[in-house]
């Protein structure tokens, strides 16, 4: 029996809990003794982080082998056409190589808290949302696809590590579960819209 720690980290936060150069974090906003995060979020990146005392269990979700889905609200500079999104989903080669296929789909207009501070738009400047699915964990893997394809990334919120989702949480809140049972794979729901050719 362990438990797990769901945390929605804030944009310029770091991913734990102490820092020599006076940055945001984890200790900012959970005050648990002991626990450690499951993997990572980027400094520039907000959304679901999770963490445990737990050091089998912080191997089974951070560990590669285990592939554990992790699903990334994007938005992202201009409108990815079709064949966009189509290289998303077939692999990008990146320069440490080709990336796996993913899950992409358009998000029409999300519901996501503002971010602080906000980001600064020019008028005339298209954007829109995306959600990515992957199951590997490249550094900042995620940017550096939508990049590839001619749409740099403008905000990044992961929204769910396997079957945990980052549902309920405002920037700064987390809540705790009891987990009874191993940790299985599993792809959590997809709520993008998907416009087909």
């Amino acid at each position: 029996m362990s438990t797990l720690y769901l945390l929605h980290k804030p944009y310029r936060m770091l991913s734990q809990f102490s820092d020599d150069q006076g940055r945001a974090t984890l200790k900012d906003v959970i005050d648990v003794p002991g626990i450690y995060a499951a993997g990572r979020l980027d400094h520039d990146s907000e959304g679901l982080l999770l963490l445990t005392d737990d050091g089998e269990l912080i191997h089974r979700i951070s560990d590669p082998r285990h592939k554990q889905p992790k699903t990334y609200w994007v938005q992202v500079e201009g409108k990815p056409d079709d064949s966009a999104i189509d290289a998303l989903r077939k692999g990008v080669t990146l320069k440490d190589g080709l990336t796996r296929p993913a899950r992409v789909g358009r998000l029409i207009d999300p519901d996501v808290a503002p971010r602080q501070p906000p980001i600064r738009h020019r008028a005339d400047a298209a954007v829109s949302w995306l959600e990515i699915i992957i199951s590997e964990g490249r550094n900042r893997q995620v940017r550096r696809m939508t990049a590839h394809i001619g749409h740099p990334t403008l905000r990044l919120i992961r929204t769910a590590v396997g079957p945990w989702q980052l549902t309920g949480l405002a920037p700064g809140q987390w809540r705790s579960e009891t987990l009874h049972a191993p940790v299985k794979r599993r792809h959590p729901p997809s709520r993008a819209t998907r416009r087909r050719s």
